[in-house]
């Protein structure tokens, strides 16, 4: 066996894929250049290995750089081939995955290797909304290549030594990695909100196996369907008990317990995940107040409110969501927003998106209402005014402009305890409980808890065949 073979570039590929199922395309492409004695250096595939297989039995399109060869650099033909790549993918309707291990820009190419990085940009923009894009960093993925791992969709790390930047930690001013590696996972994943999930390198291949299975190959043709083995009609005793934790919530309702979460160590106070309902891939976005490690203990614990975080990685879910036609389900919990002062430098922008990314999507949209559901951080968590197909809510679940005490206070603010208390019942009663909701038409199905999969498979079985436009323009600007 040659040493080719037993590189990792390639072991990570035959990881990925089925057994036996990956063709290889410009094996024998290597670097053009002569300058800087490049043509004395062995560059086979010039660090890229490109071609296609099958994650159980769907086509996909994969890249993994080699960084035994010139380190992974990216030069002309390297990009070349990359782009190659995303044409094909294009073309076919598949999703691209890459693997990255790159040292960066190929210095002895110069201008040559830089426009190559500009033909990976653009092939990656035009490819955004047609078909999916995921990359898997297990080296460097410095500097530009930075760049086309914000690009993607979805983004993993391998948690040892997979490094994401643009400029090294030790080259931020009053910063040096020991203090703060601003390029490791944990960073990356819990700061910027870049990365999706961080584990070992079969945890990471693994992890990006089951979310090709999840998702459509495409922005056209659905292949993510699948038939249900689970029974349509089963109930969920305990989800309301699960209300705290979406995690635990989405995963009781969905076929099998299927659940893969998006992002889950970014703002986690918000809850972005796929789900199965009868076999249907459906996005799901909910509050947190509760969350629970793998032992079942309280690991941490948030304010029923919307923080600027929660609401930037509510919206990107959202937009990837109706760009595939994935239908988009909402569990709102919600009395307020986060009152901080770095939340609120960036809290009303960052709603903004929420709620445009709400209101503009066409996809099937579906809100359950679980707990509280106040003001208009409720109204931006997809609710019937700006555009919800269909809104439930839980019996016991509460929707006004306030919570009743603080409504008292301010209409009766010269008011004794008991004339607030007797007040503050008053208004529960006619303005923030789910009957008056529903007697208005914000509600449309008051539910229980226990029966919430089974109106979700009904409501995305309805919603199946929904057709809506919008106004006819380039692009919205928000």
């Amino acid at each position: 066996m040659s040493n080719e073979t037993q590189s990792p570039a390639r072991q990570r590929i035959e990881a990925l894929l089925d057994a036996n199922s990956f063709v290889e395309i410009g094996a024998r492409v290597t670097a053009r250049s002569t300058d800087f004695n490049l043509s004395g250096k062995r560059a086979p595939s010039d660090g890229v290995i490109t071609g296609y297989g099958v994650i159980d039995g769907s086509l996909v399109y994969v890249y993994s750089q080699d960084a035994s060869v010139l380190k992974g650099t990216v030069g002309e033909m390297h990009a070349g081939k990359i782009v190659r790549l995303y044409e094909m993918a294009e073309k076919t309707g598949a999703p691209v995955i890459g693997l990255v291990d790159c040292a960066g820009l190929r210095l002895e190419e110069a201008s040559d290797a830089l426009n190559g990085f500009g033909r990976i940009y653009r092939a990656q923009a035009d490819a955004s909304g047609v078909i999916p894009q995921i990359i898997g960093i297990f080296g460097n993925c410095g500097g530009g290549m930075a760049t086309v791992a914000a690009l993607a969709d979805f983004v993993f790390m391998e948690e040892k030594n997979a490094r994401l930047f643009v400029n090294s930690p030790n080259a931020l001013k009053e910063n040096i990695d020991s203090r703060c590696d601003t390029s490791k996972p944990e960073y990356q994943s819990e700061k910027t909100g870049l990365v999706d999930g961080m584990g070992s390198e079969s945890d990471i291949l693994g992890r990006m196996r089951r979310l090709v299975t999840m998702l459509p190959a495409n922005n056209e043709d659905d292949m993510s369907y699948e038939e249900c083995t689970d029974s349509l009609n089963r109930a969920c005793p305990d989800l309301q008990n699960c209300m705290a934790d979406p995690a635990l919530l989405l995963s009781r309702i969905s076929d099998n317990q299927l659940y893969v979460e998006a992002k889950p160590d970014f703002a986690r106070d918000m809850v972005t995940a796929f789900i199965k309902l009868n076999g249907t891939t459906v996005g799901a976005v909910a509050n947190r107040t509760v969350r629970y490690d793998a032992e079942g203990r309280e690991a941490e614990s948030f304010e029923p409110v919307m923080s600027a975080r929660g609401a930037r990685k509510a919206a990107e879910f959202v937009e990837f969501c109706d760009a595939f036609s994935i239908p988009v389900v909402t569990f709102t919990n919600v009395k307020g927003y986060k009152a901080t002062k770095c939340s609120e430098a960036n809290m009303a922008k960052a709603v903004a998106k929420l709620t445009y990314a709400f209101a503009n999507a066409t996809t099937p949209k579906i809100n359950v209402i679980t707990g509280e559901a106040f003001g208009s951080a409720y109204l931006t968590m997809n609710s019937k005014s700006l555009g919800a197909d269909l809104v439930y809510a839980w019996s016991g679940a509460k929707i006004g402009m306030m919570d009743a005490v603080s409504a008292a206070k301010i209409m009766y603010a010269d008011s004794d305890g008991s004339v607030i208390q007797e007040k503050a019942a008053e208004y529960d009663a006619l303005q923030n409980s789910v009957e008056a909701a529903a007697s208005r038409g914000y509600v449309d199905t008051v539910i229980e808890a226990e029966d919430t999969r089974k109106y979700l498979i009904g409501a995305v079985e309805l919603l199946f065949t929904k057709r809506e436009s919008r106004p006819d323009r380039k692009h919205g600007t928000v």
